[in-house]
Order: C-alpha cells, then sequence, then structure tokens
C-alpha cells in the first residue's frame, strides 16, 4: 500500500492541508512545534479510532477544545487517497464533530474508480452510524444498477464503520483498508526500554518503544535465520567491532541481548553498550522485519547516530519501502536530508498561527542547484527551505 495524497483539516495546527504526491520514502523537515509529530498524530488517531472509537481518540488528545483547530468550526476532517500495488485509487474520508459534548463519526466514506471515467463507487458511506455498504464488490462488472448494497446501523455513532463492517469478509476493500490500519505502526523508539532484560515470552515486531527487543531478536534468530544473518551483517558493517549478537534466556526465564565485539573475549549484555549501538541495531531489526508494516512512521531517527550513519540509514528506509511498507520520518539533520533526493523532502512551517506543509520538488530554485551538484542538506543550512531552519 502507498499512501498518494492526505488531506487534513482542523486538526491542531493543520487547519487545512494537503500533502499531494507522497513518494514510498517522505522526509519531513521542520521547527520545533511546527506540526511534525502532530502529522504523525494524524494516523495514530485513525488508529485509535479504529481500535477502540473516535470518542476514546479525541479525549487521548485531550478532547475537541485541544485537537480542534483554534477558531475553528466544523468536523475534524482527515482524507487519505491510498493505492494497494497497482489497484485502483483509494480514497477514505472521516469527519468527526462534537454532539453533546461525546465526539460523534459525522460522516465515513470509503471509495474507489476502476477506470479514469465515471464516478467513484461507494462502498461504504455512513452519518451518524448509519449507512450503506457494498456487498459484491467482487462479482460487480460495471451496471450501476447490479450493485448490492446493505442498509446498515452501527451500534453506536462513535464506532467507525470499518471497525464494525470491516471483521466481515463480504465486504473486501473495508476489511482490506482495516488490516491495513491496523498494522500502521509509529516508532518512538526509547533507548532506555530496550537495554533492560525482557520476560520470556513471544513477539514477532519491534514494538513502537523497543521495549521488546530482545524477544523480537530471538524471534529472528530462531524463526528467520536468514533475516537475522542480513542483519548481523549490516551491523558489522555499520557499528566495526560488532561482530555478534544474541538473545539469551537467564536462568530466571528472562530474555536479554548480548554483544560481541571482536576485540574482547565476552560478549557485553545490552545496558553496558553505546545508545547508538543499541539503536542502530533496533533499527536494523525494524526495518528487516519479514513482513513490513504498510506504513511506519519514524520521528528524528538522527537521535544518538552518528551522522555518517545516516546517509546508510536512508538507503534502510528505502529498502524497506520497496519491500513494501513506505516510510515517513521526520528529521532536525542536515546529515540526512544530504542523503535525501529531492522529492523526498517536504518542509512544514507556520503561517499566521498555523501550519503548512510545502514539497520541496515543487521549488524551481531547488531543483536548479540540486541539478547543480548541491546537497539539500547545505541548502537546509543556507536557509532555501522556506522560513525553515536546521
Amino acid at each position: 500500500m502507498r499512501i498518494e495524497r492526505l488531506t487534513i483539516r482542523n486538526f491542531r495546527v493543520f487547519k487545512d492541508v494537503t500533502v499531494a504526491d507522497l513518494p514510498p520514502l517522505a522526509i519531513f523537515v521542520g521547527a520545533n512545534g511546527s506540526g511534525k509529530s502532530t502529522l504523525f498524530d494524524v494516523f495514530g488517531f485513525l488508529r485509535d479510532a479504529l481500535h477502540d472509537n473516535a470518542h476514546v481518540a479525541v479525549t487521548k488528545r485531550g478532547g475537541f477544545k485541544e485537537l480542534r483547530s483554534r477558531d475553528s468550526e466544523g468536523p475534524i476532517s482527515i482524507e487519505v487517497k491510498f493505492r494497494e500495488d497497482d489497484g485502483p485509487l483509494v480514497t477514505y474520508l472521516l469527519e468527526v464533530d462534537e454532539t453533546g459534548g461525546r465526539a460523534c463519526v459525522t460522516r465515513e466514506v470509503l471509495k474507489y474508480k476502476r477506470g479514469r471515467h465515471g464516478k467513484p463507487w461507494h462502498l461504504l458511506d455512513f452519518t451518524r452510524g448509519a449507512g450503506t455498504a457494498v456487498t459484491n464488490e467482487s462479482e460487480y462488472d460495471g451496471a450501476a444498477s447490479e450493485m448490492k448494497r446493505e442498509e446498515q446501523r452501527l451500534e453506536s455513532p462513535d464506532i467507525l464503520a470499518l471497525k464494525g463492517l470491516g471483521q466481515f469478509e463480504k465486504f473486501k476493500t473495508v476489511s482490506a483498508f482495516r488490516r491495513i490500519i491496523e498494522h500502521w505502526h509509529l516508532s518512538n523508539f526509547h533507548i532506555e526500554d530496550a537495554r533492560p532484560s525482557q520476560e520470556s515470552a513471544y513477539a514477532e515486531h519491534l514494538s513502537p518503544q523497543g521495549a521488546n527487543l530482545p524477544l523480537v531478536t530471538q524471534y529472528l534468530y530462531e524463526r528467520h535465520p536468514d533475516v537475522f544473518k542480513r542483519i548481523l551483517e549490516r551491523m558489522s558493517q555499520r557499528v566495526p567491532g560488532v561482530q555478534k549478537v544474541t538473545a539469551e534466556a537467564t536462568v530466571d526465564g528472562r530474555v536479554v541481548l548480548r554483544f560481541q565485539d571482536g576485540a574482547f573475549r565476552d560478549p557485553f549484555i545490552a545496558k553496558y553498550v553505546s545508545d547508538g549501538t543499541i539503536k542502530m541495531f533496533a533499527y536494523l531489526v525494524l526495518l528487516h522485519d519479514p513482513s513490513p508494516h504498510p506504513l511506519l512512521c519514524v520521528e528524528e531517527p538522527e537521535n544518538q547516530l552518528y551522522p555518517t550513519l545516516l546517509r546508510e540509514l536512508v538507503e534502510e528506509f528505502r529498502d524497506y519501502a520497496r519491500r513494501g511498507g513506505q516510510v515517513l520520518t521526520s528529521t532536525h539533520s542536515p546529515d540526512l536530508l544530504n542523503a535525501a533526493a529531492l522529492d523526498e523532502v517536504y518542509w512544514i512551517e507556520k503561517r499566521a498561527g498555523f501550519s503548512t506543509i510545502v514539497r520541496a520538488a515543487d521549488s524551481e530554485q531547488l531543483r536548479a542547484l540540486v541539478e547543480e551538484g548541491d546537497t539539500l542538506g547545505d541548502l537546509w543550512k543556507q536557509g532555501l527551505l522556506g522560513s525553515v531552519n536546521p
């Protein structure tokens, strides 16, 4: 899946913003408070609304007074246009407003076109907990009269129709998009969470904070030895001296990470290894997941990493995207931006209290300078990415 276009209205600093032509890897730069974290939280909001309901998702963010853009009226609106492989462009629209002090889904639409002409097919169209959903999508051959729609009513108007109907396979695209959102991953890696030993259990995917790193390491070592070998090869290239990483069970039933340095006979337990070593290993585990997340958001990955590693990390991001997982990341690092292509970069800046998002490739000046050999990180330091400064 690849998100091609995102429109956000009335969501904190984003009063009315559209991000178009999103590539497989998109890198966002901006000052503190400009909205980088808020942009990623849009996806977190959708996931929370699906997992629980719209009211819980709003409440977790301080309620409507805090979440809706200042001095704004009308619903919070998020529209995602995405494409699955070579399939049709699918549009998902969610509008959430407040009714009687409680969040309510005022509109929810899932639609797509199979061709360039004609009206889009509304596979799902709901207002305040009631609406219709197409049940014969796979058999439909083009005649509107043959499209079968069922009237549906949800238990509560704060529940997403994606959640209510997505559990039924007869709602094919609805079910597929529900599974996509469920597997979005917002990485908020904390070094100190990854250091302690982990009680023996089972984990296939790295958690957002990285606390289950020993368990995922053990899983890869036992179930995907080829992937684990590749991670170690990349690790030895990125961090000289690291020859081996193991996840070992202790006598009290816990799992600890041990790093073997070629200069020493005995391995180091993770709590004695540098922050940069732990973080690079965690990113390699995340980015070599045998089942990539359809969307991966990573905030400021440069923290604790040596600047020369950032170019290689960008290559890892691109490789992840080629395997099927779109990557959105934010940065304050000119070194990371120097490794980026022009069409991968966007900058976020505030104007009159609200944020805008600008695509670097839309700047003729930047395009000309990059074609002459300038790198984006250096151009950023020269103040050529809007009013944004590193």
